[in-house]
């Protein structure tokens, strides 16, 4: 079968490959759609960030080279002798969050994590082994298409409890990118009345718009923060920092209200300096997110497949396999205008 397997950066060969035997805990899922994240970005532009190289993976066992692609859903083709929550023919949506299992679910994440698709082989390909307790189920009739989306709207969804956004409140969100925009559509879910989003690319604020955004500011035509504050007085009671830069972990400070609630989303790509003082007179809170909890995980199943949080419109493109690398990898680094690039895998899912 035919996989995206990285090699190195900017070394991603699309090569025949075959599928290991899975393990009795594990099912074979055959691929229905996978999409491209971020994370798969900066592996393709400056990796390894997250693939293991020299050695293998403690948790997982991967190493490089191996297939990518950790956001996917698809169909269960086979199941191990120990699996029991599941049979051949389920639709499922993959959480590909490996970690210890040892701690509470909330706080499990933050003792050391790996992910199917970035540290073992992953969803971009046909078929893919998963342990049982990475699936989610999904209505046999829901579109595969649209689950492909579950894994980074989980991101999201994580990232506005960590905010502690509640019914009737205003948020910021800086980068509108696809994290950030799928925050946006999280944000107006859980109930915020004022969306604002900031980001430097016009055709990105449009898409914010689309996904939830009840405002929109280019600090290319104005300053942001004063922007922020002419719409709130005083400022949000949640900021969201998801560019990943300095000037916007600093504005997003500024634009939060006192005593007020900043939680910082992206990966920044390398460090920065601030002053802590900025936050200590703001009385601003402090927090971040990396992927996501369990609970969370199949919250964002509920309430995407029950249609209370709209995704549909982050995907831009699909793709074949074959092109991942012209028109998906290369067209996210060029092209502003593209969010959620999915790979079909499957004709007939």
């Amino acid at each position: 079968m035919k996989a995206a397997v990285w090699h190195g950066v900017k070394d991603i060969r699309v090569e025949d490959v075959e599928l290991k035997a899975h393990k009795d805990n594990e099912v074979v899922v055959r691929v229905a759609w996978a999409g491209i994240c971020g994370s798969d970005l900066h592996e393709y532009l400056e990796g390894p960030v997250f693939i293991p190289v020299n050695k293998t993976d403690e948790l997982t066992g991967g190493q490089a080279p191996l297939t990518m692609g950790h956001e996917f859903s698809g169909v269960i083709e086979e199941v191990g002798r120990d699996v029991t929550r599941f049979k051949a023919g389920d639709h499922v949506s993959i959480n590909p969050t490996v970690t210890r299992g040892i701690h509470d679910d909330t706080v499990d994440v933050y003792d050391g994590y790996s992910f199917i698709g970035l540290s073992t082989d992953g969803g971009f390909t046909s078929f893919v082994n998963v342990p049982e307790d990475n699936l989610y189920a999904l209505p046999q009739n829901y579109d595969l298409r649209t689950a492909a989306v579950i894994e980074p709207s989980a991101v999201a969804v994580q990232a506005v409890k960590e905010g502690d956004l509640k019914f009737g409140q205003t948020v910021a969100i800086y980068g509108a990118g696809p994290i950030g925009v799928l925050v946006a559509a999280a944000a107006k879910a859980a109930g915020a009345t004022k969306i604002i989003v900031v980001d430097l690319s016009a055709v990105r604020l449009q898409k914010a718009l689309e996904m939830g955004a009840t405002d929109v500011i280019n600090p290319a035509d104005s300053n942001a923060v004063e922007a922020i504050k002419a719409l709130v007085p005083g400022g949000v009671d949640v900021s969201f920092e998801v560019a990943g830069v300095q000037p916007t972990f600093e504005q997003a400070i500024a634009s939060t209200k006192p005593r007020g609630n900043m939680v910082i989303v992206s990966i920044f790509a390398r460090p920065i300096q601030f002053d802590p003082m900025q936050l200590m007179n703001a009385g601003v809170k402090l927090t971040t997110t990396i992927a996501y909890s369990k609970e969370t995980f199949q919250q964002t199943v509920d309430l995407i497949t029950s249609g209370q949080l709209k995704v549909e419109p982050v995907i831009t493109d699909e793709i074949a396999l074959d092109n991942i690398v012209t028109d998906g990898f290369e067209s996210l680094t060029h092209d502003k205008s593209q969010a959620k690039i999915l790979i079909k895998l499957d004709e007939t899912l």
